[in-house]
């Protein structure tokens, strides 16, 4: 009888398995196929589709609030950092090379099929979003493994098997019309991408761990800081599957599994107290820190541009969505290239970022005196970067110096001057932090407090949350959709108007709901 329930056991994780990536992998693709012949980014509709199919699945009685039915989509929704790493390590390559003055290599060992699989996908790309999944799953399983995971959870007696289909999977998964130098050796660095990123994982969790006594710092920080000196000290390494797999599809894999599980707690959240004033400031805080953030550098910084607007607002606000969009190519080559440069230069200032909101979370409420010193940090970064951009007459360097400067004091006057006006409107931290991140769609805070930082019910919380902002999308990439139509000209007036609206509804958000 126990070799029965074991072998009923084993079947239900590996169907398990093919239904998480049958429905990941499809969302992925229709979203693809919706914006097919624009220049529109399908992680606008993956939030759609993600809150639309956790929704069902829960209103059909097939699953309870947060997919506790479905235990590999909530795994898959975990795995953020990971996606991030190629990100960071991207990043750091191109922060070495501007600091030693090499001009910024887009030179390539592998030339993409361009052949069509299904509308909007070619091949290649396929083959990147599938093992995308495979390498999530496999890195995150082994992660697992190594540190003796064990929380009583349905897949604490699997990881082993999961990390072994995904890491297979992950080595197999070649596209073979794609033209690449040498196969060979294209495979293995692959492998070698893998086992890096593992080791990253297992250094920024130890490290974590060990210091969380004196300052909780989140293990995303550790794991920024060790790909992106990585990322400078090969800084000529030519990108093997696996980076280029996690480049394109691992920040829309994680977003579609993680819509999933927020759409799943819709009617939960609102039957929360206190939940309105967070949804409602999440939703139009969205609107004033993207559009607020635009016009400044449109007005200001005269950077109309999407190659200075694009990265320039992924990084300043450590934006998931407008990140994927880069990083997968969809905002043009200049913005793909410079994205992961902008993401990686904030982190530099969560050393205080964090230090602050631990010992916030250790007292129970904001720490004011240091949120206000850090706030003025950030207006003054930002006044500087904007004068840098004003005078860089298209100038690469120039540019690339203030978007480097604007992403982090842009970055620094959105968390703690966010954070500070929803204190202002009696928000208590833990949801004020929900909050923000959701309203700045910061992954670096959503990682943080799905890692249990502010609490549990803030961590059961986030996913859904971190997506209600989302459905402003359609509004900031439906911009910079238009930009990119308009030979990267951005529209100003709609700019304008969208932030003034982010204004208001901010202010409705703390003073009236």
């Amino acid at each position: 009888m126990e070799q029965i329930t074991d072998f009923t056991a084993n079947t239900h994780i590996l169907n398990q398995f093919w239904l998480t990536f049958l429905m990941v992998i499809s969302m992925v693709l229709v979203s693809r196929t919706f914006v097919a012949g624009t220049r529109y980014s399908p992680i606008l509709i993956i939030v759609i589709f993600g809150l639309l199919m956790g929704y069902i699945l829960t209103r059909t009685g097939m699953a309870t609030p947060g997919l506790r039915e479905f235990p590999i989509v909530d795994f898959t929704s975990k795995v953020t950092i990971t996606a991030l790493i190629a990100s960071f390590f991207m990043g750091g390559q191109e922060i070495r090379k501007i600091i030693s003055k090499q001009e910024l290599d887009k030179t390539d060992i592998v030339i993409p099929s361009q052949e069509e699989m299904f509308l909007g996908t070619k091949f290649t790309q396929f083959m990147f979003l599938v093992r995308a999944f495979f390498i999530l799953i496999g890195i995150e399983s082994m992660k697992r493994v190594i540190i003796g995971h064990n929380n009583n959870e349905p897949l604490d007696a699997f990881y082993p098997l999961l990390g072994y289909l995904g890491l297979v999977g992950s080595i197999i998964l070649i596209d073979y019309r794609a033209k690449i130098t040498n196969k060979p050796v294209y495979i293995r660095k692959g492998i070698a991408e893998t086992a890096a990123i593992l080791g990253i994982l297992l250094l920024a969790f130890y490290i974590s761990k060990a210091i969380r006594p004196f300052i909780a710092l989140p293990e995303i920080f550790f794991a920024m800081i060790f790909s992106v000196i990585a990322g400078m000290i090969f800084s000529n390494w030519k990108f093997g599957p696996t980076i280029r797999s996690l480049l394109f599809a691992g920040i829309p894999v994680v977003l579609a599994a993680n819509f999933m599980v927020g759409g799943s707690r819709i009617a939960d959240a609102f039957q929360l107290t206190g939940m309105t004033s967070v949804l409602a400031y999440g939703f139009f805080g969205q609107l004033l820190w993207m559009f607020g953030g635009l016009a400044i550098l449109i007005f200001l910084g005269k950077s109309n541009h999407i190659r200075n607007l694009a990265p320039g607002m992924a990084g300043s606000l450590s934006h998931s969505g407008l990140t994927g969009a880069c990083t997968a190519g969809d905002l043009g080559e200049d913005a793909q290239v410079r994205a992961p440069i902008m993401i990686n230069v904030p982190f530099v200032g969560h050393v205080f970022v964090f230090s602050i909101l631990a010992a916030s979370a250790s007292a129970g409420k904001l720490l004011i005196p240091y949120t206000l010193m850090v706030v003025a940090a950030g207006i003054f970064f930002t006044a500087w970067s904007l004068r840098i951009l004003k005078k860089a007459n298209n100038q690469d360097a120039k540019e690339i110096k203030g978007l480097m400067l604007f992403s982090l004091g842009w970055q620094l006057t959105a968390v703690f001057g966010g954070l500070f006006l929803l204190t202002l409107g009696n928000v208590g931290l833990n949801d004020a932090v929900m909050a923000n991140s959701s309203a700045i769609s910061h992954f670096g805070l959503f990682a943080a407090i799905q890692g249990g930082m502010f609490g549990p019910q803030a961590a059961e919380m986030i996913a859904f949350v971190f997506a209600m902002p989302f459905l402003v999308h359609p509004l900031v990439f439906g911009i910079f959709g238009k930009t990119a139509e308009n030979n990267g000209i951005m529209p100003t007036k709609p700019v304008f108007i969208l932030a003034s609206i982010g204004v208001l509804g901010v202010l409705y958000a703390l003073f009236v709901a």
